[in-house]
């Protein structure tokens, strides 16, 4: 195969997997035909690693619960959360406890937040559930109790 085309190939992984497994990588794909099936097939997999690490069994126990929790993925739905539990208590010091004829912005927001974090818990838990299981069910449950804490004003009001 073209070493420069191989060469270019091996750019689509991150740098700490080709100081890694680059040599070895390379010189598979050096003794392959020249295919540019293979070609995309290894640049799609060099993308998946950039955006899905590999990490080997060592590195997955090192990792610390307070490196998954710091994650996006981990941190907007519980934000998400919090800002639902802030529009109900703003909701109640302007309108009080009474139910309202029409559910308003308030009601829609909040319902609006609470369904967009399912997307986020979902990719979560694909991504970090099969690499560190334990870590990642901690930070579920937290998310749930998020969760389950913007949900109980709501549900104890019957609104």
């Amino acid at each position: 195969m073209n070493r420069k085309l191989v060469h270019l190939v091996m750019h689509f992984y991150p740098r700490s997997w080709r100081d890694r497994y680059g040599e070895e990588f390379e010189a598979i794909l050096m003794d392959e035909r020249n295919s540019i099936r293979t070609l995309l097939n290894a640049a799609g997999a060099g993308l998946r690693e950039r955006l899905f690490p590999t990490l080997g069994c060592e590195e997955w126990r090192s990792v610390s619960f307070g490196a998954i929790v710091r994650q996006p993925s981990a941190v907007v739905p519980m934000a998400m959360s919090i800002v639902a539990i802030g529009i109900v208590q703003v909701h109640i010091a302007l309108a009080g406890f009474a139910r309202q004829a029409d559910e308003g912005a308030a009601a829609h927001s909040w319902q609006l937040l609470m369904a967009g974090q399912i997307p986020l818990l979902l990719f979560f838990a694909i991504k970090w559930l099969p690499r560190t299981p334990r870590q990642a069910f901690r930070v579920l449950a937290l998310q749930a109790a998020a969760m389950a804490a913007a949900m109980m004003p709501v549900f104890l009001l019957r609104w």
